[in-house]
């Protein structure tokens, strides 16, 4: 009889071993399956995080600090998804005046972009479309960390938030993120750039400070991949708009992208052959 159980608890555990072993196998050699794992992790440790830090948010409300912890949980999550982010640049980075930071925009992990500059920087907030106030708390913590919603379809109404926006930035020597390119993409060069940002440059008279996030290789919604990964943010050195008036905002604009897009695709190439040495070493 006992002879019996040991051999039934044998033949049990070794089963379930070989279950779990078989599952997590499936699992990792499932690209699609992974992709939306991991999707859902990073969306739950943004939504987990932001439900939590509220309470404490309404104690300074609107203030640009509110987002330091919330950021900080975002960023252990993506090194627990195994992609990890390298800063270059912070000698550049703006500090006796505001500045208005552009930064490429590819996909929602770019928030965690901005929980790093937000670290680095300081006293910064974002100005982003309307439709996100209404995303349950974050929406309500966006608003409470400071961001500027603004209603695309309005656009004088845009008008006047942006012109009170660029009062404040020279005044409080703030920080204003946006994302120039309009909307997120996967492409090899960056999108052709609004013409909103330079507007707000020029008024608040405050440098552009570019930021250029290199290409998510690791990253893509067609095939849904999801893989680990490294990606360099580069703080290029600010360009000042000291002087200059909204006829100069066609050049000011072309000359920023063009530096923004040359470190796009070489940080992009870089980290891509940083990924396949470290493949080829394994």
């Amino acid at each position: 009889m006992t002879y019996n159980y040991r051999v039934l608890s044998i033949i049990y555990y070794t089963t379930g071993l070989v279950i779990v072993l078989f599952t997590l196998t499936f699992l990792v050699s499932c690209e699609r399956l992974r992709y939306h794992l991991k999707f859902s992790c990073y969306t739950a440790s943004i939504f987990i995080s932001t439900s939590l830090h509220l309470p404490f948010m309404l104690l300074r409300i609107r203030d640009w600090r509110n987002a330091l912890l919330t950021s900080w949980c975002i960023r252990q999550c993506c090194k627990f998804l195994g992609i990890t982010y390298r800063v270059r640049g912070e000698e550049n980075i703006v500090k006796d005046s505001g500045s208005v930071i552009l930064v490429n925009h590819q996909s929602a992990l770019d928030m965690t972009v901005m929980g790093v500059l937000w670290s680095l920087i300081g006293k910064c907030t974002a100005i982003a479309k309307k439709e996100i106030l209404y995303v349950g708390t974050l929406g309500v913590a966006s608003w409470l960390w400071g961001t500027i919603f603004i209603d695309r379809k309005k656009s004088e109404e845009a008008q006047k938030i942006l012109n009170a926006t660029a009062k404040s930035i020279k005044e409080s020597k703030a920080h204003i993120l946006i994302f120039p390119e309009g909307h997120r993409h996967s492409n090899r060069t960056l999108l052709p750039f609004k013409k909103g940002a330079f507007h707000l440059a020029i008024r608040s008279q405050v440098p552009i400070q570019p930021v250029v996030v290199s290409k998510y290789y690791f990253l893509s919604d067609k095939p849904k991949r999801f893989n680990s990964g490294v990606s360099y943010i580069t703080i290029l050195p600010p360009i000042p708009t000291n002087g200059l008036t909204e006829e100069d905002l066609p050049k000011l604009l072309d000359d920023t992208y063009n530096v923004m897009n040359k470190a796009f695709l070489e940080t992009s190439e870089e980290a891509l052959n940083e990924h396949m040495n470290s493949m080829k070493g394994e």
